[in-house]
């Protein structure tokens, strides 16, 4: 969810990569975009994992179902987002523009398909850290 509103609110909205390191940490936007959006996940995840978690263990209060859903989210959704990561920096800083001439603007079909690719690869190199998280009883098994 976070990826999806932070390109859309970076195409139109570009100054906002500012606040992501461009033009003072990055000078690629993808990069910012990815701080954005990873900050964004982050909160997103474990915003649903508070509230999957706290109805169940109402005795642990507000903080300690915070700290329980940041430890059942950050390491998994880190391993998502490098997997992502590592695959759109493959397509959009070597493959398209070796294929296609230059990267994929957000506001085509080949970076939303690309954006899909990478999903894939998201999951596959987060399935390990969920599947030792649920083990290890950091997770509980759905």
């Amino acid at each position: 969810m976070a990826d999806l509103l932070v390109e859309w609110v970076l195409f139109g909205a570009p100054a906002v990569a500012v606040i992501g390191g461009m033009h003072w940490l990055f000078n690629v936007e993808m990069y910012a975009a990815w701080v954005i959006a990873y900050v964004a996940a982050l909160a997103i995840g474990i915003g649903f994992q508070y509230f999957g978690i706290a109805p169940m263990n109402p005795r642990r209060g507000r903080a300690g179902n915070l700290r329980a859903a940041a430890r059942a989210d950050v390491l998994s959704l880190t391993a998502w987002q490098l997997g992502m990561y590592a695959t759109m920096a493959l397509a959009q800083l070597a493959l398209l523009p070796a294929w296609l001439g230059g990267a994929a603007a957000v506001s085509t079909p080949v970076f939303w398909v690309i954006m899909q690719v990478a999903m894939l690869f998201g999951f596959a190199t987060s399935f390990p850290v969920n599947w030792w998280l649920i083990r290890t009883g950091v997770k509980d098994p759905m």
